[in-house]
């Protein structure tokens, strides 16, 4: 496995949790990395993303309350879920991409590597 998430689990409303998602292998092009996500019955959404830069970029829906950030390697990338609500729940993917441009950092296809995903849910 090039892409290992971790961190899911079951959450109140209110709560938090901070997923980590680690490269295993050096051939994993990490420049940019990124947060997916997919509810049941609908699509894979962005969700936050980190370029080579440093710049961060959130979806709407989570601004505010996600953060994304990586470790100095570039080699994980982390996001903090705060003040979860019940349509955060989903199966959340991390993904990593060799691209050092600052565009198109929501798109999937702009990914190269993906994580198996890790299970977020949110109860009320």
């Amino acid at each position: 496995v090039q892409l290992q998430a971790s961190g899911g689990g079951l959450v109140q409303v209110g709560g938090s949790l901070r997923l980590s998602c680690a490269a295993s292998a050096r051939t994993v092009s990490t420049n940019r990395m990124g947060w997916f996500r997919q509810a049941p019955g609908k699509e894979r959404e962005f969700v936050a993303a980190v370029v080579w830069s440093g710049d961060v970029y959130y979806a709407d829906s989570v601004k505010g309350r996600f953060t994304i950030s990586r470790d100095n390697a570039k080699t994980t990338v982390y996001l903090r879920m705060d003040y979860l609500k019940s349509e955060d729940t989903a199966v959340y993917y991390c993904a990593a991409g060799l691209s050092l441009s600052d565009h198109f950092y929501s798109l999937q296809d702009a990914y190269d590597s993906w994580g198996q995903g890790t299970l977020v849910t949110v109860s009320s």
